[in-house]
């Protein structure tokens, strides 16, 4: 395994608060970065949730990059989206000092951060997504797009989850989701499957999304659809069922993780080596 040097990072400044990304820098880089987005249903958790994976990719000589942001409820949608956006943008300005190529930096993330990954990356440098200031940047243009996307269990389509929890008496979901978007139309507006719908989408980079076969959290019925929609749009994404896993397995070290990091790797791989 390679020596990774942790540190964190204020990457942009917003209604008065630093928001800090915790990089994960291993000795021998192989010159590539991506950045990680914590899951916690838009209203919890932080950069040291997924810690593990963070590392598990580090080992193989990537520059993890994971994130802070603003979240319920104290700031509402489209605030994590945005600060997502001036992590990416953030990244590439520093590209030369991390060592890893500008144009192939990818975003990964779980859940919740699955949703803002996939809707931030699908049209990542619209208005919305150019609000939050970049410290050391003042060109709001610098690009936010993105080489690759990873999704892990995604809730893709905020509204159907909502219901779902409703449906299911999960108050803590509905308090959530609540907490973040604050209506049923926001919500909507924020669904993936309804930017692919629209065509409101400017980019559609390569995207793996993966989806546990136990999770009580993303209904299949979610990621059937959000596949249903990209295929409407002409973009196969890659596909992985994880027959028999719970929600947000990956957060702890087992088996299972590595098996789902080794697939993430195998689909990262060929994209920046090419």
């Amino acid at each position: 395994m390679t020596t990774i040097k942790e540190n964190d990072l204020p990457f942009a400044t917003t209604h008065g608060m630093e928001l800090l990304g915790r990089v994960y820098e291993p000795e021998e880089s192989i010159g590539y970065g991506i950045v990680m987005v914590h899951g916690g249903a838009w209203t919890a958790n932080d950069r040291f949730t997924p810690h593990v994976m963070s590392r598990l990719l580090a080992d193989r000589g990537l520059v993890v990059f994971s994130l802070d942001f603003r979240c319920g409820p104290t700031f509402q949608h489209p605030a994590a989206s945005a600060d997502i956006a001036a992590g990416v943008r953030y990244l590439r300005i520093h590209a030369e000092d991390f060592g890893i190529k500008p144009d192939k930096i990818g975003l990964i993330g779980s859940s919740s951060g699955g949703h803002l990954v996939l809707f931030t990356a699908l049209q990542p440098n619209v208005p919305m997504h150019q609000t939050t200031p970049v410290i050391d940047c003042e060109q709001k243009s610098v690009d936010a797009s993105v080489a690759y996307v990873v999704a892990l269990w995604p809730v893709s389509n905020p509204l159907a989850r909502f219901e779902y929890a409703l449906e299911g008496k999960r108050h803590e979901l509905v308090r959530a989701h609540q907490g973040y978007f604050g209506s049923r139309e926001t919500m909507h507006q924020a669904s993936v499957q309804r930017v692919l719908r629209s065509r409101e989408f400017t980019h559609l980079p390569p995207i793996l999304i993966v989806q546990p076969g136990e999770d009580a959290n993303v209904p299949q019925f979610m990621t059937n659809d959000l596949l249903s929609a990209f295929r409407g749009v002409g973009h196969d994404v890659e596909y992985l069922h994880m027959p028999g896993l719970p929600h947000a397995f990956a957060y702890e070290a087992s088996p299972d993780t590595d098996e789902c990091e080794q697939a993430v790797w195998d689909f990262i791989h060929p994209l920046i080596e090419t």
